[in-house]
């Protein structure tokens, strides 16, 4: 039976992948295996290091994203520089 929600599956571990790629892959992760809004989100990559900036819904979003993000292949570590919006204080 078909999935109502899309699957991501990580890539093997390519030691090939651009930054952008890597960005794109985390981005990629954080939009269909999480509930987090990305709209307002911005992910670069710096080598394995990877820096989310922008701004999500809320202080949960905020741990959560850079869990999420630690979690891809090919990333080492996660400067999570992500705010809560002020909507949702």
């Amino acid at each position: 039976m078909p999935s109502e929600y899309p699957n991501y599956s990580h890539k093997d571990d390519d030691p090939h992948l651009t930054d952008d790629d890597l960005a794109d892959k985390v981005l990629h992760f954080l939009r269909y295996a999480t509930t987090i809004d990305t709209s307002d989100m911005e992910v670069i990559a710096l080598g394995n290091i990877v820096v989310l900036s922008g701004t999500v819904g809320s202080e949960a979003d905020i741990a959560s994203a850079g869990e999420a993000a630690a979690s891809v292949i090919g990333v080492s570590s996660v400067e999570n520089g992500l705010r809560a919006r002020e909507d949702s204080k």
